[in-house]
């Protein structure tokens, strides 16, 4: 009974699958249509030392691969920046404090209608040296407040869906609010926007390449500095979006696994 629901569940990504590569050998094909009528020859085989290189006996990343790492650290130290701010910011909008709840609602309010461009300028060049941060910390806090605007927002929708009499059933077991969050509400909540949260993982990770205007050696920085060495604009642009992409697909992949997981747990 299992594997014909894994059967079922892995079809659509086989058929999604096969789309995809379609699409990239018609990319590929039309790409490579135009570069030839443009008079353009691709360099391909000079991309891999940019990857990694071989000294000493053994490999070593080279700078994309040392602009990924930077791009993942930022990321992931982002990320929880992102699920803390916006856990705590909904939680403020549905308390009982009117501070909180202006606070929380003002927050979001200017984060969601100003750019994130303009709000990183902000930290960088204002609030980053009145505060003593250095730019990498910036750029996690900037990238934090920003996702955790809008995560708040799922988080709180998350929140709303939970019936009340669930908190109240809890409560009458004796079970403390900390406890009650932990064990019974979050738990839920996470399933119910684990796909929304994905995107926002996913957000995260792309607008990350943004905070390369700080002069920050992320992937795209890297990419930007080996384009002015080479003049390869092409091979090394679409290298650089194909590690983001294969980056960005691994992540949602893997939140499909973890989203089946908790339906199954939740069914037992």
């Amino acid at each position: 009974m299992a594997d014909r629901k894994w059967q079922r569940a892995l079809k659509p990504a086989g058929s999604a699958l096969i789309q995809m590569v379609l699409l990239l050998v018609g990319m590929a094909w039309l790409l490579d249509s135009g570069a030839e009528a443009m008079g353009y020859s691709w360099q391909w085989q000079r991309v891999p030392q940019y990857l990694f290189f071989y000294e000493d006996g053994q490999w070593w990343p080279a700078e994309l691969i040392q602009g990924l790492v930077v791009t993942l650290h930022i990321s992931a130290l982002g990320l929880i920046g992102t699920l803390v701010i916006g856990l705590s910011t909904a939680l403020l909008r549905l308390s009982d404090s009117v501070v909180g709840r202006f606070l929380s609602r003002g927050y979001i309010e200017l984060i969601r209608n100003t750019p994130l461009l303009v709000q990183i300028y902000l930290l960088y060049f204002v609030f980053g040296p009145i505060l003593g941060l250095s730019r990498f910390n910036t750029a996690v806090l900037a990238l934090a407040l920003f996702q955790g605007a809008y995560t708040a927002e799922i988080f709180r929708a998350g929140l709303n869906s939970i019936h009340r009499g669930q908190f109240e059933a809890a409560y009458s077991l004796g079970l403390n609010q900390y406890a009650t969050y932990r064990t019974i509400i979050l738990p839920q909540v996470l399933q119910r926007t684990l796909p929304p949260l994905t995107n926002e993982v996913v957000s995260l990770i792309k607008n990350s390449s943004i905070v390369s205007v700080m002069a920050i050696f992320d992937l795209t920085t890297e990419g930007r500095n080996i384009v002015a060495e080479t003049a390869m604009p092409f091979e090394i642009w679409f290298s650089v979006a194909a590690i983001y992409l294969m980056l960005t697909l691994a992540l949602s992949g893997l939140a499909l696994l973890l989203e089946h997981k908790l339906g199954a747990q939740w069914k037992a």
